[in-house]
């Protein structure tokens, strides 16, 4: 067995270092073409975004909504997969330029990556570099009892999802047992559903809620996060913001990625 990282978490480094502001992008890899991946990581980084979070293409991405389904598919249809995903990140950490230091996080299901083999999955992670986990269908029990020492044996992060119907007893164990930050999901929907510039009064009473609960985690807000207007509205709450459906329409028209960071900070 190897032993823990001794190295600091890229996401804890970041959130010490910034503790309002985060810009934090989701993609899918292998989107829009199967070899997009490292160039789009790479310029999201030297860009300026502060996390990034690469989505591993699932055929049923529970979670999330019509834009990022699709982006799912594509990716699946030009052949990606966990193991081509980790080969296309291999040495990634030793490139010049920000994405050295940039943290990254890998969201998915937890199919995929049982059927790639959990201790795999995490050393591969640990090798390439990767920050954190996102596992929205991981049971929080089933993570507590079986896959919490596996993961922090590899030094990564664990990132759970808390929405405005989970009770504060709930939100309290996702905090003990959270590591990185705490995703905030923005309202009871999948990704990308609300068009709306402005957050609802519902949202605002939530995000009080949350920020009184004063968690030990610091907080990423998700879900209907689409331009500078709500992310500096969401920030305000919350230690960051997460942007995926925005951006995946974004590549989808062929713009540059540097535009759409400039957009937004």
């Amino acid at each position: 067995m190897q032993t823990a990282t001794t190295t600091k978490n890229r996401i804890d480094s970041l959130f010490q270092n910034k503790s309002n502001g985060v810009l934090t992008i989701y993609f899918t890899a292998g989107f829009p073409k199967l070899d997009d991946t490292r160039q789009i990581l790479t310029e999201l980084a030297e860009a300026g975004t502060d996390l990034i979070e690469i989505g591993m293409p699932f055929s049923d991405p529970i979670a999330d909504g019509e834009t990022i389904q699709y982006s799912n598919k594509i990716a699946l249809d030009n052949g990606m997969s966990i193991k081509k995903m980790f080969e296309q990140l291999e040495g990634i950490r030793n490139e010049s330029g920000k994405i050295k230091d940039t943290p990254i996080v890998l969201m998915g299901y937890i199919n995929p990556v049982l059927q790639f083999g959990i201790e795999n999955f995490c050393k591969k992670c640990q090798e390439i570099g990767i920050d954190g986990l996102i596992l929205p269908d991981l049971p929080v029990f089933e993570y507590e009892t079986t896959y919490k020492s596996i993961f922090k044996q590899y030094g990564l992060h664990t990132i759970f999802l808390i929405t405005p119907q989970t009770s504060d007893e709930r939100i309290k164990k996702i905090d003990d047992l959270s590591s990185g930050f705490v995703y905030m999901v923005s309202s009871n929907s999948t990704t990308g559903k609300t068009n709306s510039s402005e957050l609802s009064e519902k949202q605002s009473e939530y995000f009080n809620k949350i920020k009184n609960l004063k968690l030990k985690n610091p907080t990423q807000i998700g879900f209907g996060i689409s331009d500078k207007k709500t992310f500096q509205q969401a920030t305000s709450y919350a230690n960051g913001a997460i942007i995926g459906s925005a951006f995946i329409r974004h590549l989808e028209s062929g713009k540059s990625v540097k535009e759409f960071v400039t957009s937004i900070i």
